[in-house]
């Protein structure tokens, strides 16, 4: 499922990939990188097993052979990296610790940090406000669980948002709460797939 793409057949995307049980690709380079987040069953290369809520970043001319023993659903971000950042990264989030956000009924699990791009699971307590606030480098948010809400409308879980830089909200939840995985400050950060946007 194509969730945003500038290029043709190399491209800079971000999407939504399946692999049905017994699935797989042959052996690749990832020119551009690529970034990883489980979000059902389990993914695997010849390096391991990634159960649901593995991050995994693979940077440019990083090499795998990606499949799924018993199936999985990935969200998968290709030509993203600067080309400075060469971090390698396996993080099994169900053992990781959360840290107090910024306000009250909210926990952060830093994923990434590169020159001002922040990648993140954010979990929403039921019931939480925060301030408005404008992202200068853009935002994008998958919720995985619950419903996120803002003052331009709701998102139950599997929606995916992507604002532009200097845009401004104010998110909350409601009774069920929310888990999202978001990412700021790389909309025109000169990422190595910006050379597809013509």
């Amino acid at each position: 499922m194509m969730l945003d793409r500038a290029g043709a057949e190399v491209a800079r995307a971000t999407s939504i990939v399946r692999y049905a049980a017994g699935a797989g690709y042959s052996s690749h380079q990832h020119d551009g990188g690529e970034e990883i987040f489980v979000l059902a069953g389990v993914f695997n290369d010849e390096h391991g097993s990634y159960p649901a809520g593995t991050y995994l970043r693979n940077p440019p001319g990083s090499s795998h052979q990606p499949f799924s023993l018993t199936g999985c659903t990935l969200l998968v971000k290709l030509w993203q990296f600067n080309a400075d950042d060469t971090t390698q990264l396996t993080l099994d989030t169900n053992k990781a610790r959360w840290h107090q956000g910024l306000v009250p009924g909210l926990t952060v699990l830093p994923l990434h940090e590169h020159n001002g791009i922040n990648t993140a699971l954010v979990r929403w307590a039921p019931n939480t406000q925060f301030k408005p606030h404008i992202h200068p480098g853009g935002e994008e948010i998958l919720v995985l669980e619950g419903c996120f809400f803002d003052e331009h409308g709701q998102y139950p879980a599997g929606s995916w948002l992507r604002s532009p830089r200097y845009s401004k909200h104010q998110p909350y939840t409601q009774a069920d709460g929310a888990l999202i995985y978001v990412k700021t400050g790389h909309l025109g950060a000169g990422l190595l797939g910006d050379k597809f946007i013509r």
